[in-house]
């Protein structure tokens, strides 16, 4: 199937550069199989900018699409408005400067075609291309920066500040863009660091200019992205609130606890695994990829990113599941030695159903693994926003695995720490959300009280329970 290339142009007072800028970009050889669209923001310019943009997509109305911002907003602010704009399975970021060469798209692109990553930067620093010699002092922001921005994210880029940034288009439509000028480049990498995005990095040419032939960039800048770099170090402000508000405003959405929550599972986990409930595929990125690994949702939004994002990813499948349709759980064309139903089961109605047909795509012997919020006595109005229809004790759980069929082989608490934080949050404050900074904080504290869990007998404020379909049963 074609693959389509949004490549995203932010434009201010670049007018001697447009001709040759949009020239190369539409001239710029691409992979077999993929048709490029250039979106152009022009962000308020006042030297001619705007008319010769227009001039330009009318020259090239198939592939040039052109958008006026109503006055200088900074380069974050145009990428984001070029973002909501796209239409593309790929998306690329390009400056009009001449700095970036598009002739090395096919570079960039090429871990993403073959299914490896999820995001690349191209690396002024890495070897492999040439690069003009400019300013050892910018040289030494740019890489300061880039330890700084390591630092906090744990990746080991060379350039983070490089303004050749590939994504799949799944992937940077849910990221909100907040920084309005040069802080999208450290924002953007801290968000998909936090959301275990596979990053690769290639070598590529540069040709900086300086400030005589126009660059903009300033030390003020460089104290922006300090800033920025701190803030989302300590923010998790990861997913846009139009892909799914249980997401954003559960646990769920902090990395460690992620994997501490994948961790507790993991001695049930097989080789053939049907996860119900994917969303954005938070948790999915942590789930072993062994034999087959499927992924599964109701919303049509959530299905379309998901097949984007595991588009060629090797043992890796995407269906829609509905849990209150017999006829979606008939369908499926294979049987699983695990089900995995994370924080889905308690905005369910009919849970015995949904069990009942979780388990009747279980292959004797396979195991049905489900993670719930339980005590009735923490039901609160932020269980109501996110959706809850009701909080389970471990009795309770046990009764809903055996009504399928299920031999319950452990139901075992999970999280006890945060029983007092929901109790102070949600019944004493009244909240029907989860401060971003009390989040951080309990994220950062999660190997420490994953320790203390393991050690001690504490009631969660979860319950994970574990049914093995009995060998010889039928589907």
């Amino acid at each position: 199937m074609p693959k389509l290339l949004s490549i995203l142009m932010p434009v201010y007072n670049e007018r001697p550069y447009l001709d040759r800028i949009v020239s190369r970009v539409l001239q710029a050889p691409l992979p077999e199989g993929v048709e490029r669209e250039l979106v152009i923001v022009d962000d308020g310019s006042s030297d001619g900018s705007a008319d010769k943009l227009d001039e330009l997509e009318g020259r090239h109305p198939e592939r040039v699409r052109v958008f006026h911002q109503p006055h200088n907003m900074g380069k974050g602010a145009a990428l984001a408005r070029a973002v909501q704009e796209m239409r593309g399975d790929i998306a690329v970021f390009q400056d009009a400067d001449l700095e970036y060469d598009p002739a090395e798209y096919g570079r960039l692109l090429e871990p993403i075609l073959s299914g490896r990553a999820d995001v690349v930067y191209g690396s002024r620093f890495s070897t492999g291309g040439s690069r003009r010699v400019l300013n050892y002092h910018h040289e030494l922001g740019n890489k300061l920066l880039t330890h700084l921005s390591n630092a906090t994210t744990g990746l080991n880029l060379s350039d983070m500040e490089t303004c050749y940034k590939v994504f799949r288009a799944d992937v940077l439509r849910t990221i909100p863009i907040r920084s309005q000028r040069f802080g999208v480049e450290p924002e953007i990498t801290a968000k998909i660091a936090k959301r275990n995005c596979a990053v690769y990095e290639v070598p590529i040419s540069y040709h900086g200019r300086k400030y005589a032939e126009g660059k903009k960039i300033t030390w003020r800048d460089g104290l922006e992205a300090l800033y920025v770099i701190g803030k989302y170090w300590l923010l998790d402000d990861c997913f846009d609130e139009r892909y799914g508000h249980y997401v954003l405003q559960s646990l769920s959405t902090t990395r460690r606890f992620s994997a501490w929550m994948v961790s507790a599972i993991e001695p049930w986990l097989g080789h053939r695994i049907l996860e119900i409930g994917s969303g954005i595929a938070n948790i999915s990125r942590l789930l072993p990829r062994r034999e087959r690994l499927t992924l599964s949702d109701r919303d049509p939004e959530y299905l379309r990113l998901l097949r984007q994002a595991f588009e060629g990813a090797e043992g890796v499948d995407v269906v829609e599941l509905d849990l209150d349709r017999d006829a979606h759980f008939e369908r499926l064309e294979r049987r699983y030695d695990t089900v995995v139903c994370l924080n889905v089961l308690e905005h369910v109605e009919d849970d015995a159903g949904a069990v009942r047909r979780m388990a009747s795509v279980l292959e004797p012997g396979g195991r049905l693994v489900v993670l719930v919020p339980q005590h009735g006595f923490l039901m609160s109005e932020m269980d109501r926003a996110l959706g809850h229809v009701r909080r389970y004790d471990p009795g309770a759980l046990e009764a809903l695995l055996g009504g399928a069929g299920l031999e319950v082989e452990a139901v075992s608490q999970f999280n006890a720490a945060a029983i007092l934080g929901w109790l102070v949050n949600a019944r004493l404050l009244g909240r029907t959300r989860l401060d971003s900074l009390q989040l951080k904080a309990f994220d950062m504290l999660v190997p420490l009280l994953a320790r203390v869990e393991h050690r001690l007998p504490l009631p969660g404020i979860s319950a994970i329970g574990v049914g093995r379909k009995p060998q010889g049963a039928a589907r």
